[in-house]
């Protein structure tokens, strides 16, 4: 039997039914995604009861952090995940190894030099991040811990996008999944029985990454079906550790852009919470649930778009756009759906939501739920955004993948921020979302509309040659 038959029995991407993959990726993807939310959702709620407002707020200032570490994680592991599927899908199984190799080496090292980074600077990061002199000591205990695990946390994410790229999604998703359970556990043991505050929250969370990342190591090492650990390809291989960079740099720059977008964010709720009677701890922590809540709304598209990434890759590489096309279309829809259905729920039921998060004082509560409303208003265009963005990324252009990265937060989001609290005041930061979400998808529709015109040319252009060759069968 042929290497090209043996591969494509191990790997069903190029041949099973469309929906059926789209299911079968999707489902552990979106999953991991929204448990990867709630590791901080669930830091927050416990923090929230135990410790108050002031701890959320050290959360939140603490998040910008959090966010560069992931950012790195994003640009090898969604890099590394795209580049080994389009190998897989040309058949070219030992640079799909070399992908998952490099991949590990590239995260160990970069983890290494991130933690370090931030441990020289920490001080001057929590304050640009938007500490206060009330927040800084729990922003400060509970970033050094989280730090003390940056290779857990890169490491985790690399192996979790690979392993779906395998062909083991369900894998990544429990990995996730048992590091999440561990983390409910383990919070309120140390916030409320071993009274430890944010410190035993950040222990938790960093307990939980490093549980997901041997059950993920101890895959690879004994059980990848098309990739697996192998010393020899762990040594750095320029083309590949390029490829691995080129394709996974939409992803960190969107994680770059998200940093940058909270670090304004965060200081422009200071000192326009300050101005308008709120308070700037009250706004800022206000905020940080809210963004968390968006992020678990965001959860489920990026789920669906990651798990459509290998399908969409695949077939790229082998050939076949009728299943890109098809592959594309039924994760655009599936996921609006989905975040329309969210979005109404938080319009609905703000309350209820926040309640979640512990008793309040009324200037708290008020905000929050304005702030939920408002800043929310139209995220429920995420979901066609979030897609559109992993499908050229996954499809090998890293150029119209980076800019959509951009588009909502850098070019949209961050002006509006700035420029329409001048006229608004502190409101003016919460109407900055929803005309950053609709403006963006917008600009992402024309893109998208472009490229389903070459898409449908390519198809025509392989139907003409699928007619042609039968015709020449019969003659």
């Amino acid at each position: 039997m042929s290497e090209t038959v043996l591969t494509e029995k191990r790997n069903p991407l190029g041949y099973e039914p469309v929906g059926k993959l789209l299911k079968t990726f999707a489902w552990p993807a979106i999953i991991s995604f929204l448990i990867n939310s709630v590791y901080n959702i669930v830091d927050q709620i416990f923090i929230g009861q135990g410790v108050g407002y002031l701890g959320n707020a050290a959360t939140t200032i603490s998040f910008p952090i959090m966010t560069i570490l992931i950012s790195f994680a994003a640009l090898v592991g969604t890099g590394g995940s795209a580049y080994a599927a389009l190998k897989l899908g040309e058949k070219k199984e030992q640079e799909a190894q070399r992908a998952l190799n490099n991949g590990l080496t590239l995260s160990l090292i970069i983890s290494a030099a991130m933690m370090v980074a931030c441990f020289l600077f920490l001080d001057p990061m929590l304050k640009a991040f938007g500490a206060t002199s009330d927040s800084m000591s729990y922003a400060k205990e509970y970033s050094t811990i989280i730090l003390l695990g940056t290779p857990f946390n890169v490491v985790s994410i690399v192996l979790s996008n690979m392993a779906r790229t395998d062909g083991s999604p369900k894998l990544s998703m429990y990995s996730i999944l048992i590091g999440a359970i561990l983390n409910t556990i383990l919070d309120p043991l140390y916030i409320f029985v071993f009274h430890w505050g944010v410190t035993g929250a950040a222990i938790a969370t960093i307990t939980s990454q490093a549980i997901s990342t041997v059950i993920l190591s101890i895959y690879f090492a004994k059980n990848g079906k098309s990739m697996r650990f192998e010393k020899k390809y762990m040594k750095l291989h320029g083309r590949t550790c390029k490829m691995i960079l080129t394709l996974g740099i939409s992803s960190f720059i969107t994680q770059i852009v998200a940093c940058i977008t909270q670090i304004v964010m965060n200081n422009s709720l200071v000192f326009y919470g300050n101005q308008a009677g709120v308070g700037g701890d009250i706004a800022l922590s206000a905020m940080g649930i809210v963004m968390k809540i968006a992020m678990i709304l965001a959860a489920a598209c990026i789920g669906i778009g990651i798990g459509a990434q290998p399908i969409l890759g695949f077939n790229r590489g082998a050939g076949q756009p009728k299943r890109i096309k098809k592959t594309f279309v039924m994760a655009a829809w599936i996921s609006t759906v989905v975040v329309i259905i969210a979005w109404l729920i938080c319009q609905l039921f703000p309350e209820a939501i926040l309640s979640l998060f512990g008793d309040a004082e009324p200037n708290f509560t008020m905000f929050a739920v304005k702030c939920m409303r408002l800043f929310l208003g139209g995220i429920f265009c995420a979901g066609f955004q979030i897609v559109s963005t992993s499908y050229f990324q996954a499809t090998g252009q890293p150029f119209k993948a980076t800019i959509l990265s951009m588009l909502r937060q850098l070019l949209l989001l961050i002006p509006l921020v700035l420029i329409l609290p001048l006229y608004f005041g502190l409101d003016g930061i919460l109407y900055a979302g929803p005309v950053a979400d609709i403006g963006s998808a917008v600009i992402v529709a024309i893109f998208v509309a472009r490229e389903m015109k070459k898409l449908n040319a390519w198809i025509r252009e392989e139907d003409l040659h699928g007619k042609t060759e039968g015709l020449a069968a019969t003659q």
